[in-house]
């Protein structure tokens, strides 16, 4: 299983969202600059995180997207169900039944075996992946406990401001 560049795309943007000041909406032409890549692609993946409640959108001449919810509250499952849906590795396209044909009992319960292992390691990625924050990537990433917010909007970001020296 391969998570799709959305995934990728998706969790970028929530990392910047989860670094930025929260009195001020990051601006979807800033992740774009970011990102790069197709703007209408771009959209796309802004949209599903809305609507899985993920980020909130704001309209107008200082409108942007912000986190709906705390970094500790998002989890990368959450990300992965906004961007790709309910996970499924096995499909299950019905070629154990068409292979072994001849042998119905034997197919029948082949591809239920199958199918129960398969949905158990789905659970248990699912599981592991609800178990891991945003924030905690962020600070495991860092090196920090508290994540130090930055305004993206400003081009002129450097390294020692999105990441502050230790005194």
């Amino acid at each position: 299983m391969q998570l799709t560049k959305g995934f990728e795309q998706a969790a970028c943007i929530i990392a910047l969202l989860a670094t930025q000041d929260r009195k001020v909406p990051l601006s979807s032409q800033m992740i774009h600059q970011r990102i790069s890549g197709s703007q209408t692609y771009l959209q796309k993946v802004l949209r599903k995180l809305v609507v899985a409640g993920l980020i909130t959108s704001v309209s107008g001449n200082s409108g942007g997207f912000s986190l709906a919810r705390d970094p500790k509250e998002i989890t990368l499952l959450q990300i992965v169900d906004a961007t790709e849906g309910k996970i499924q590795s096995y499909p299950d396209l019905g070629f154990i039944d068409l292979v072994f044909k001849d042998f119905q009992p034997i197919s029948q319960e082949a591809k239920q075996v199958m199918n129960g292992i398969f949905h158990q390691a789905d659970r248990r990625w699912c599981q592991y992946l609800g178990e891991q924050t945003v924030y905690q990537v962020i600070s495991k990433t860092l090196g920090k406990e508290e994540i130090p917010l930055v305004d993206w909007n400003n081009p002129d970001l450097t390294e020692s401001d999105v990441i502050p020296k230790q005194t």
